[in-house]
Formats: C-alpha cells, sequence, structure tokens
C-alpha cells in the first residue's frame, strides 16, 4: 500500500492538503535515523562509496535489512519499551527519536566494516560486499528467541519434603545458550552458528552463555571484550584459550581504543572507499604507531590511558579455596606463555614452578623471550593496508564456477524487474505462475 501510494504521488498531481506543523522534523528524523536510510549509507561506505546511494541494488539491500529492524520493533517487549517513554507519540516516531537517540547510524557504520572483513568480502566486487554484508545484518536482526526452562520447587514443612513441580518456560532474547545440547543434528547446529553471528553484532543477545564447546576455535570479539569464568579452568592453557574467543583481529576494546585516540581525524567523505570513517580511523592509527612496530598494532593489539582492556571476571567467594587457586593460575599462566610451542607444556610448567621462585621466572620469562617481529625491510609499511573494493574477483559468481543454479539475488533481481513491467497487482492462475517459472528457467538455461 505504501509503496502504491508512492508512486501515485510521483506519476499524478495529488493534493496533499496544508502540511503538518511537524513536517520538517519528521523528515529530519527519517534523514538521520530510519533504518533503511542509515543502512543505505552504511552499506554504501563499504562498498564503493557514498555515490553509490542509488544504486538500485544496493537500495534493495538496505530495505531488506529494513524488513529485519521492522520485526525488531515490532517485538513484544521492544514495544513496551519504546512506548513506555512516551506513550502520546505515534510509534514509528518514537522508533526514529529511539535511533537518533541512540546513534543508528554510527553503529551500523561500524557494524558493517568489521562485517566486510568478518565475511571474507574484502576486495570483492561491490555488489558481493552489499550482499554479504546486508545478509548478516539482516540474519543478525531477525534471530529466534531462546526458550529457557526454570525448576518450580515445592515444599512441605510438614512432611519434610521437596517436590518438582512442572518447568516453567519462557522466552529470552538478552541472553542465550550456546552449545551444550545432547544432539548436533543440522538444526542445532544452524542454531549455533545463528546465536553466534547475532551476539557478533550490536544487537542483543547481550549475554552468551557457553560450556567447553565455545572455548576454543570460535569467535566472540567484535562486541564483545569480557569474559566471566563461572568455574575456574584446571590449567593455564585453558584460561588463555576462553580468553582468546574476545582476543582477536579488529576486537571490540581495540576499536574502542582506536577510537577514544583518532575519532577526531576522521573526516566526512562522499565518494570512494575512503566514504569509510573506521577505515580511516585504523589508516589513522597505523600511521601514528612507532616505526618498531609490526601490523599486530592497531590492528590486534592496542592501548591507550583509560582505554578498554579485555576483562577477566573470577566470580569467587572470600576467603575459599578458589582464591589460592586463581592466584595460582595467574602465576602458571606466565610460565605457560613462556613454555608455549614446547612439548609437554604441563609438565614443563609444574616444573618451572617447582623449582623456581616467582622472581626468578619472571627474570627466566624475559631472558628466554623470543620476539617475532618481522624485520626491518623498506616494504614493511606496504603491508595492513585494506583492500579496494573491486580489487578482487567475486568468489561465488554463477560465470566463474559455471553454476547455473538461481540464487537469492537473482530472485531479487527478477521480484525487481517483475515489479518494474507490471507494477499492478494482478491475481493470476497457478499455470500461469507455473509457465512464468518454466519460461524464466528456461532463459536461465537450468
Amino acid at each position: 500500500m505504501h509503496v502504491r501510494t508512492a508512486r501515485n504521488m510521483v506519476s499524478n498531481s495529488v493534493d496533499l492538503k496544508r502540511p503538518p506543523a511537524d513536517l520538517a522534523e519528521v523528515l529530519a528524523l527519517y534523514s538521520v535515523a530510519g533504518p533503511a536510510v542509515t543502512t543505505l549509507r552504511a552499506l554504501a561506505r563499504v562498498a564503493g562509496g557514498l555515490q553509490r546511494v542509488t544504486d538500485k541494488s544496493l537500495r534493495n539491500q538496505a530495505g531488506q535489512v529494513a524488513e529485519g529492524f521492522r520485526s525488531l520493533f515490532n517485538q513484544p517487549d521492544v514495544t513496551v519499551m519504546l512506548r513506555r517513554l512516551n506513550n502520546k507519540e505515534p510509534y514509528w516516531q518514537r522508533v526514529l527519536e529511539y535511533g537518533a537517540r541512540g546513534g543508528l547510524q554510527s553503529v551500523l557504520d561500524e557494524y558493517s566494516h568489521v562485517l566486510v572483513e568478518q565475511s571474507g568480502a574484502s576486495g570483492r566486487p561491490v555488489e558481493q560486499i552489499q550482499r554479504e554484508v546486508g545478509t548478516s545484518i539482516r540474519n543478525a536482526l531477525t534471530l529466534r528467541t531462546a526458550t529457557v526452562a526454570a525448576d518450580s520447587y515445592g515444599v512441605d514443612p510438614l512432611a519434610k519434603s521437596i517436590t518438582i513441580d512442572e518447568k516453567m518456560r519462557f522466552r529470552t532474547r538478552f541472553a542465550v545458550r550456546y552449545g551444550g545440547r545432547a544432539q548436533e543434528d543440522h538444526q542445532n547446529v544452524q542454531r549455533q552458528g545463528d546465536v553466534q553471528m547475532a551476539f557478533n553484532s550490536p544487537f542483543w543477545p547481550f549475554v552468551l552463555c557457553s560450556t567447553s564447546v565455545g572455548q576454543e576455535g570460535l569467535d566472540f570479539h567484535l562486541y564483545c571484550h569480557a569474559v566471566m569464568h563461572w568455574n575456574l579452568p584446571s590449567n593455564p592453557v585453558d584460561l588463555e584459550q576462553r580468553e582468546g574467543r574476545v582476543h582477536r583481529y579488529k576486537g571490540h576494546a581495540v576499536r574502542k581504543n582506536v577510537a577514544k585516540d583518532f575519532s577526531a581525524q576522521a573526516s566526512y567523505l562522499t565518494s570512494g572507499p575512503g566514504s569509510d570513517s573506521w577505515g580511516q580511523l585504523f589508516q589513522a592509527a597505523r600511521n601514528d604507531r612507532d616505526a618498531k612496530f609490526s601490523d599486530i598494532v592497531p590492528f590486534w593489539v592496542y592501548t591507550t590511558e583509560g582505554g578498554a582492556q579485555i576483562e577477566r571476571h573470577l566470580p569467587m567467594i572470600p576467603l575459599s579455596k578458589d582464591v589460592d587457586q586463581a592466584e595460582a593460575l595467574r602465576r602458571s599462566l606466565a610460565v605457560y606463555r613462556m613454555a608455549f610451542g614446547q612439548s609437554r607444556q604441563d609438565d614443563l610448567v609444574q616444573y618451572l614452578q617447582r623449582h623456581l621462585a616467582a622472581a626468578q621466572i619472571k627474570a627466566a620469562v624475559a631472558e628466554l623471550s623470543i620476539d617475532l617481529t618481522p624485520g626491518e625491510s623498506p616494504d614493511r609499511q606496504k603491508s595492513g593496508v585494506p583492500q579496494t573494493p573491486g580489487e578482487l574477483p567475486s568468489d561465488g559468481s554463477a560465470s566463474e564456477s559455471g553454476d547455473t543454479r538461481i540464487g537469492l539475488a537473482d530472485l531479487d533481481d527478477l521480484l525487481d524487474n517483475f515489479v518494474a513491467i507490471n507494477p499492478v497487482a494482478n491475481i493470476i492462475s497457478v499455470e500461469a505462475l507455473e509457465q512464468l517459472i518454466g519460461d524464466f528457467s528456461a532463459l536461465r538455461g537450468v
């Protein structure tokens, strides 16, 4: 209905009567915080530059992401949260004000920047970049809620007995579980992937509860830099692995520190890859680093005074044995790092702790440390430069792989072309629809 009304306004002369008093304010809110508009700018900045905002395929991706936002803001708990702040205004206006005050444009600019490299689309054609980033944002926004079951206990004082009543079930999106399922079926594996993608976004879930399944080989660093160890690991290897999940390339803490030091150096560019403000920030941090450092700084490690850092939280009862165990674990962690790469690391760590005092271990670490920083060379500063969109060929086009199957992007183009040819909705028979699909398949050679 909205699309049809907009088309009528463009093609026909419509008397809109007197404009409302808040027209300028509402239009400003739409331009600053409208989900579709902010997404369009964010995608354009990482996929060629802001001069591409009129591109039809880019607008199509932004519209699909905006549909994900619509689904998010129509959730009952979100509706209640926004309406309670001001129940007199229309809900759509509350959504726009919420986006403006929360800096939705900045949120999407940062998220789009990290998704380009996270999805492996860096340097690919702009069409692939916008498709990969847009799909990832939309999937994160539309994560299905998790169902949590809690036991309900009944106590009978006279009989001195406890009974377990029927479980209470409720939905939650703020905190979800990763792993822990007994069956590793396809649906569960897909769910874990969706949860990981959503947690690596600025949207909920904000808390991820994981078993040892999430301890190794997974990335949770894009929007997290704090780890709470519900139980103490038995050895420093597990401690290092747990915290390594949030200590990765362009992690959350790294980006917060880079933005703190170099946000004043970013400039507003309207065309080209330089439109990506986060690319400007990391380039400024790279140019400012000491010449002795490699690209570990600022992409993997970047600290600043009063900045963010990887947080380790150990919930321990005072005077319990966990306090002593945690201190011993911290000491063994330093020794483990010295023994990294050796065979039978646990035996070596125990031997060093048994035969060396704390001061001797510190001196041994300083003496035996090996600096793996690349040696000085004239070409050293050439690394770490981000790839320009279109520098690499597409890694999934049908022309390269010989695959003639119809993908989502093909269906999007087909629907757009069909709407352009026949904008008026017509009711057709099943036989006519089958004929249309058959003709299209013949043209595609499927």
